[in-house]
């Protein structure tokens, strides 16, 4: 069997990683702190009315009944082994 490297991918996966738990901990101990100028509000947005869509539908007509019908349902039979001891050589 051939070792499979790391490749590139992981490389990234481990640096990224690492990346984001030094900005956490920089973030957590104070070494970083955003400081925000101004209110946070949402945009203003403006909607207007519109209308739906015409649409035609046509479906299928299902029809769900019951109907008397005799079927033979197969029987299962279980004998058991004589217990003569010859499981357990």
């Amino acid at each position: 069997m051939q070792k499979r490297e790391g490749g590139l991918g992981r490389t990234l996966g481990i640096i990224l990683l690492v990346a984001v738990a030094l900005f956490a901990i920089a973030w957590a101990t104070g070494f970083i702190n955003f400081d925000t100028s101004g209110s946070l509000r949402a945009p203003d947005v403006k909607v207007e009315g519109g209308e739906l869509p015409a649409v035609q539908m046509e479906t299928a007509d299902v029809n769900v009944g019951t109907k008397e019908t005799t079927i033979e349902v197969p029987t299962v039979d279980v004998d058991k082994p004589a217990d003569d001891g010859s499981a357990k050589r």
